[in-house]
């Protein structure tokens, strides 16, 4: 089996907005009062007197799922609760399955994967798809760091809510909640039926976008606090038919780029000899640089086509290779804008249509590749953040803070892809900071948890806690959490997670 090969071919930073001391006038800090992001009230009906049918009566409803909320959904049956996962999709997974988004960031902190990550990696061991990626050589990239290959992902979530008992309600759209007494009565989904409702004691926001918390009447932030903008989206394809070992020689042997020193180059060689192609990242190459602008200067590409040219080799496809592009402009689009977003989706398709084109017809390697997937999920960094009890900041990642109600530690940097991306430095091998379960819930409703991206923290700090791994972990203790509380009879938003028994924990702070 083809072992992975990632390629970097380019990357430059969007804008050039400020320089670093204006960034922090932009990102804010802790220590420094930061204006809350604008989000309007999010519109929705008042389903309270609206006699719908109950699909569902259950100790925990999980609304989302993508790798937050699949791995709250799992966390929670597991520890015996009644639960119920809605997807609008037909596939579990989100941006990982089908977004496309087969890279699986790094933590940079050893010790971050949680029992449900080292599970849900055996699991794809056995699928013969390890998400390791081989970093023996470098274990400054500790924890998370993977690969899931979507095909396989998508069938192991579905065993793992089968054997545990989840309940998985696809084609489900959420359009709404009922709220009684400071508590998430129902919420209200559209389906193929019509619209019904789900009842629950214990409600997982796992939407991404703070969804089901929105339409509770829990404040909400989205974009930058300066200027308002959404990070940046992305919408990733798939090409086949490519000669990988040729593209790399290109890259090394023609274009001359000297990332590949020493020892490392000798293991990449043998492995293209015994047709195998390793993980590789490359970093940023100005000789790539002038390579794709000669195809602007062309006219085969547009400026915004080249900001962002990432590609990885996928294992289990020989010849494959998954496109970590292109990527919209954030002056253009907004993944909070409900045409924007749409519009985004065709102006991206453009956008990779033109990148295509332009690999068959002048990158070697590529002289009978071809798109062979479209990604079905227009990939999304950051949209709307919840204000829970406690709300992340930059200052927590650069203080490298530890809590001792800890969900989860990274270590992953500041990852701002509409501005420098120097603006913060990052953490030093060892170092890493934590995320609270107070990060995931609110004051304003009892019952409520939020795992993933849409957690509690500021435009800087979500930034960082954004990645999968770091989302399925919050997802694990949010499960964990909801079924400590349904069992002790304790609102989740009072559970204290530090006094839940270690054993019991997905994580435990080492202070």
């Amino acid at each position: 089996m083809e072992k992975s090969f990632s390629i970097p071919i380019s990357r430059r930073s969007f804008m050039k907005l400020a320089g670093l001391a204006a960034a922090g006038a932009v990102l804010g800090g802790a220590d420094t009062p930061r204006a809350k992001a604008a989000a309007p009230v999010t519109p929705s009906a008042d389903f309270g007197d609206a006699e719908l049918p109950v699909l569902y009566d259950v100790d925990v409803c999980v609304v989302g799922g993508g790798s937050a909320g699949t791995a709250a959904a799992v966390s929670a049956a597991r520890k015996g609760m009644k639960t119920v996962l809605v997807e609008q999709g037909i596939a579990l997974g989100g941006l990982q399955t089908l977004g496309c988004v087969f890279p699986c960031m790094p933590t940079f902190a050893d010790g971050s994967d949680t029992p449900y990550i080292t599970d849900l990696n055996r699991r794809m061991e056995g699928q013969g798809v390890s998400p390791s990626l081989g970093f023996e050589t470098d274990t400054y990239y500790g924890g998370g760091r993977g690969q899931y290959e979507a095909e396989y992902l998508s069938l192991v979530y579905d065993e793992m809510c089968e054997e545990a008992g989840v309940e998985v309600l696809y084609g489900a759209t959420l359009v709404g909640a009922i709220t009684e007494a400071e508590r998430i009565a129902a919420c209200v989904v559209q389906t193929i039926e019509g619209l019904a409702k789900i009842q629950a004691k214990v409600f997982i926001d796992g939407t991404g976008d703070a969804l089901l918390s929105r339409f509770a009447g829990i404040p909400a932030e989205k974009g930058s606090e300066k200027n308002g903008r959404n990070q940046p989206m992305s919408l990733r394809f798939e090409m086949g038919g490519i000669d990988v070992g040729k593209v790399y020689h290109f890259f090394t042997k023609e274009l001359k780029d000297d990332w590949t020193k020493g020892k490392f180059a000798q293991i990449v060689e043998e492995a293209l000899k015994q047709k195998k192609a390793p993980f590789l990242e490359f970093a940023k190459w100005k000789k790539n640089e002038e390579f794709f602008k000669s195809g602007v200067a062309d006219g085969e590409l547009t400026e915004d086509d080249i900001l962002y040219i990432q590609a990885f080799t996928i294992r289990s496809k020989p010849g494959v290779m998954s496109m970590n592009c292109p990527e919209m402009p954030p002056l253009s689009f907004s993944s909070t804008g409900a045409i924007s977003k749409s519009k985004s989706a065709s102006f991206g398709r453009k956008m990779m249509r033109r990148l295509a084109s332009f690999f068959v017809h002048n990158l070697p390697g590529f002289e009978k590749a071809y798109i062979s997937r479209e990604a079905s999920l227009v990939g999304v960094r950051e949209s709307w953040r919840i204000r829970g009890k406690y709300d992340l900041e930059a200052d927590d990642y650069i203080k490298a803070r530890r809590f001792p109600d800890a969900v989860c530690r990274t270590a992953y940097p500041i990852d701002i892809h509409d501005v420098k991306l120097d603006l913060f430095e990052k953490l030093k091998k060892g170092q890493y900071y934590e995320i609270p379960y107070r990060a995931l819930v609110t004051n304003e409703l009892a019952n409520l948890i939020v795992a993933g991206r849409c957690a509690s923290g500021s435009f800087a700090a979500q930034a960082s806690f954004r990645i999968q791994p770091t989302c399925m972990s919050m997802g694990e203790a949010a499960g964990i959490a909801a079924a400590w509380g349904v069992r002790h009879g304790i609102d989740v938003n009072a559970v204290r997670w530090e006094q839940i028994p270690k054993s019991e924990r997905s994580y435990v702070s080492e202070g």
